[in-house]
């Protein structure tokens, strides 16, 4: 009798165990959903969070879904807003190269460069980072001309255009107070040609007359200062740089 009731209770655990595992079997989640959790962890500011759960969702997505490109971008995304810069402009690339007919391209593009331009900080350190920026934007111009992200990189070029511009003017100064004249005359010029639309070009074109001067060169201050008055008659110090000559018969 003892053997009899072990074994029906042997039998009735085995019949039970295979409804407590399918009980315990958690449902997949849709993406979508998935997606929007994720949204709503970046939208909070959660970005580590969010960075995780973009993280996941790329490996769950299949490579056509149309979800991925978007899983990349805010991955990407999150990376920018931590501060991990040099990961974020890859992650944009990627999205760029990946999916370029996705409707995150362009604007992965724009932010790719933004990561680069954020990477520069300032004019006076080392440019390579800056001229990564200027290619990325320059890049998106040519593949998505009128979109709004273009239009948002033109502004930054112009941004970065103006950093160039310093950082040029910033060496020929650091040549003039040397005395290294035909270094700085090579800077002020690359300023002048370079950077034509910049607010440093008046600065530049005194700097070129101050050098002039300074090695006696003639010819080549008159024309700086004809280009002064032509073109930047407010330019300040320019009367001084550039006193009005007397004609011959004058009093």
């Amino acid at each position: 009798m003892r053997s009899y009731c072990l074994l029906s209770l042997v039998l009735l655990g085995a019949c039970q165990h295979p409804a407590r595992v399918a009980s315990s079997v958690v449902p997949e989640r849709n993406p979508k959903e998935f997606l929007a959790d994720a949204h709503r962890a970046f939208r909070r500011g959660n970005f580590a969070r969010a960075l995780v759960a973009f993280h996941q969702l790329q490996f769950e997505l299949g490579p056509g879904d149309p979800l991925t490109a978007e899983a990349h971008f805010y991955a990407a995304e999150c990376a920018f807003q931590t501060g991990d810069l040099t990961t974020a402009a890859l992650g944009f690339q990627k999205v760029a190269e990946e999916f370029p007919s996705s409707e995150f391209a362009a604007l992965a593009l724009l932010r790719d460069g933004d990561a680069n331009m954020r990477l520069w900080r300032r004019p006076d350190v080392d440019a390579s980072a800056g001229q990564t920026a200027l290619a990325t934007y320059q890049e998106l111009l040519g593949r998505y001309p009128g979109t709004d992200a273009a239009v948002r990189a033109q502004l930054r070029i112009g941004q970065l255009n103006e950093w160039f511009a310093e950082k040029g003017y910033r060496t020929g100064m650091f040549y003039l107070r040397r005395r290294a004249y035909d270094s700085a005359i090579i800077y002020f010029k690359g300023v002048i040609a370079t950077y034509a639309d910049t607010r440093l070009v008046p600065h530049a074109l005194l700097r070129l007359v101050d050098t002039y001067r300074a090695i006696g060169y003639a010819e080549e201050r008159k024309e700086a200062c004809a280009n002064l008055r032509r073109y930047y008659p407010k330019a300040a110090g320019l009367d001084s740089r550039c006193p009005a000559e007397t004609s011959p018969g004058a009093p």
